[in-house]
């Protein structure tokens, strides 16, 4: 009888021993696949019987022990829309399970999660990796600008063309000199956009009043005003230190461009600061920046990604706007995820409920830009696997030629 449990042991052996060979080619042959996760094999012992006096040989199973925790190598992408999960999470994806008659593809309702983030974007404006997985993220609402962290769907870029922005707010960062050189310049200019995004010229000239200290007189202009190149003026004082004082009326401005009149606030610093204009020593008007928030309208060049998350659609007026941000997605248990094709996973209960949080919270891991990462098999540890298994497997198949010898001597007692 344990002649042939020893057989029956043994070919449990071999049987073992073939599932981790199976295991190791997986990982072997997976070895450059992004994203990639390594299968290992545990090797588990069942008993027939077994006491103090006697043991009768069982068997071997095997069950995977799947590695999708274990991080692989993130590596420099030439992908700029490449991204990388250094440490845990995992991108959610969606699978197309169609399209509509006018070509505008439809999605499986099953979220899948990949570590898989060389994205690219595709003919229709989808964030698409190698393995066709569609990039989800939460959407920004265009015309509030607020992140609808509600809901996950598809990344799509659909906002070809930025609407031209109407100036708002003007922003001047300078110094007027104490005694100004006969030859100085105590001006600067700006380009300011109506509501149809055309640019006008808008001068500001600086004026130091005669027999008053520290009192100057602000003047503003530009050709393209209807009712008159002047559009206005305000008294500006300054401390004796050199900060801004007081004015004798708001900054703010209302010039008629295009036949519509349009309201521009004029931002020189707060009173007693030097985070505006200034009044320090010396001869010549210093011009430290002028910045203004209108723009004029843009074409879409492009998308890129932030190390935050945030998809950013790129416009050749210079301007950026964010268009969604990429949750990571945790699991209290990720090693019991189901494995899928084209390196993803669903979920399962083992696993746990899919958590999204933003990079960085919570035990959710960074994002790299322009970066991927590696598949986590080392090619040195399955080739040492790879050798302990095939000696195991010759062993095992020892053993059964062994048995089968000693049987046959048995049956060659009786003659």
């Amino acid at each position: 009888m344990s002649l042939f449990g020893a057989m029956s042991t043994a070919i449990s052996g071999l049987n073992a021993q073939a599932a981790a060979f199976t295991n190791i080619s997986d990982d072997t042959a997976n070895s450059q696949t992004i994203g990639y996760k390594g299968v290992d094999t545990n090797f588990i012992d069942y008993l027939s019987s077994s006491s103090a006096t006697e043991n009768q040989s069982g068997s071997v199973v095997t069950t995977p022990s799947y590695q999708n925790e274990v991080q692989g190598t993130i590596q420099q992408s030439s992908d700029p829309l490449a991204m990388a999960i250094d440490g845990q999470g995992f991108f959610q994806v969606s699978e197309e399970a169609g399209a509509t008659s006018t070509g505008t593809p439809t999605f499986s309702t099953q979220p899948y999660y990949s570590r898989a983030g060389d994205f690219q974007l595709n003919s229709t404006g989808y964030l698409v990796n190698s393995a066709g997985g569609y990039l989800n993220g939460w959407a920004v609402d265009p015309t509030t600008g607020v992140l609808n962290t509600s809901t996950m769907a598809p990344i799509q870029v659909q906002q070809t063309q930025f609407q031209p922005v109407a100036t708002a707010n003007v922003s001047l960062l300078a110094n007027v000199p104490t005694t100004p050189g006969a030859t100085s310049t105590l001006s600067s200019n700006v380009e300011v956009y109506d509501a149809t995004g055309t640019g006008h010229q808008l001068s500001l000239g600086w004026t130091q009043n005669a027999g008053t200290a520290n009192d100057w007189t602000l003047t503003l202009s530009s050709p393209d005003n209807q009712s008159g190149a002047t559009i206005g003026s305000v008294n500006v004082q300054f401390n004796s230190n050199g900060t801004l004082g007081s004015t004798d009326a708001a900054v703010s401005l209302t010039p008629t461009f295009n036949g519509n009149t349009q309201s521009i606030n004029l931002n020189l610093g707060s009173f007693g600061g030097s985070n505006g204009v200034t009044q320090f020593a010396g001869t010549d008007f210093d011009l430290h920046s002028i910045s203004q928030d209108g723009a004029a309208p843009g074409a879409f060049t492009g998308i890129s990604t932030s190390n935050t998350g945030a998809i950013n659609a790129n416009y050749d007026n210079g301007r950026s706007v964010q268009i969604a941000q990429v949750p990571i997605i945790t699991f209290e248990n990720a090693d019991a995820l189901q494995r899928q094709n084209g390196q993803a996973f669903t979920t399962t209960a083992a696993s746990g409920v899919p958590i999204a949080q933003n990079q960085n919270e919570n035990g959710a891991g960074t994002l790299v830009t322009g970066s991927v990462e590696s598949s986590n098999v080392d090619i040195a540890t399955q080739l040492s696997s790879l050798i302990v298994a095939q000696q195991a497997y010759g062993a095992n198949a020892k053993v059964i030629a062994t048995a089968n010898q000693m049987l046959q001597t048995t049956l060659d007692i009786k003659q």
